[in-house]
């Protein structure tokens, strides 16, 4: 019989499911929000520095609003996870994961009958921002320090430079080489998916995000649950 998977096991596959879910979200933030990001932050930094030097169709409020936003999260994400141990640290992830979700989730509901930012629905394209740069944050706060090597959920560019960097062409060993086109993939896939739904609507694009990060949220909490079971039954 199969063994029970362990949270260690289940952590990458979930996480490569948030990875996704950037994408997802970053798709909506980027085609529909006014050129700002939600998850990538050095984006939104960019972003600013182009509004400053007086480039046009290039928001400083908008971005400011994610990059405020997102702090603010990651400053809930960090207490969630403050002062935990390697030993420690699911319990209090799961509860920056739930926050995520349910931000996002709310970030749903403010999206019904969206579709492009304008005069007539500027808050409801501000409310959008702020929502999901905010579960992003708490999520990447929790991510940073379950410290899973090479998923981030968010930024990849140290995962393509090690993809090169450690190839057999650059005289490496390889390491982690699945792990890490899995995540380019991932981020890939979700972002062709938002850009599929968003045709649609941005509330199917954000409803799918919520569903793959609540897929991957019960996946986490029920392999925890077999992992303490099997623990306390071999006690």
């Amino acid at each position: 019989m199969a063994s029970i998977p362990t949270t260690e096991k289940v952590i990458p596959y979930a996480l490569l499911g948030m990875t996704a879910v950037t994408g997802l979200v970053d798709a909506v933030s980027l085609l529909t929000l006014g050129h700002v990001f939600v998850a990538n932050m050095t984006g939104n930094i960019v972003f600013l520095a182009f509004a400053a030097m007086g480039v046009p169709d290039v928001s400083v409020a908008r971005s400011l609003t994610a990059v405020s936003a997102f702090l603010v999260g990651a400053v809930l994400g960090g207490r969630i996870m403050a002062r935990t141990t390697p030993d420690s640290q699911f319990r209090p992830a799961v509860v920056a994961f739930a926050f995520e979700l349910a931000f996002l989730a709310a970030a749903t509901l403010v999206s019904v009958g969206y579709k492009a930012p304008s005069s007539a629905n500027v808050l409801q394209s501000y409310g959008l921002i702020a929502l999901t740069a905010f579960a992003m944050g708490t999520r990447n706060a929790a991510v940073r320090k379950l410290a899973v090597p090479d998923l981030t959920t968010t930024v990849l560019t140290l995962t393509i430079t090690g993809l090169a960097a450690d190839s057999s062409l650059a005289h490496g060993n390889n390491p982690r080489w699945g792990r890490r086109a899995a995540s380019i993939m991932a981020m890939f896939a979700g972002a062709s998916v938002g850009v599929i739904a968003i045709r649609s609507s941005v509330f199917l694009a954000l409803a799918l995000a919520v569903g793959v990060l609540a897929a991957c949220g019960l996946a986490l909490i029920l392999s925890f649950r077999s992992a303490s079971s099997g623990v306390n039954n071999a006690e």
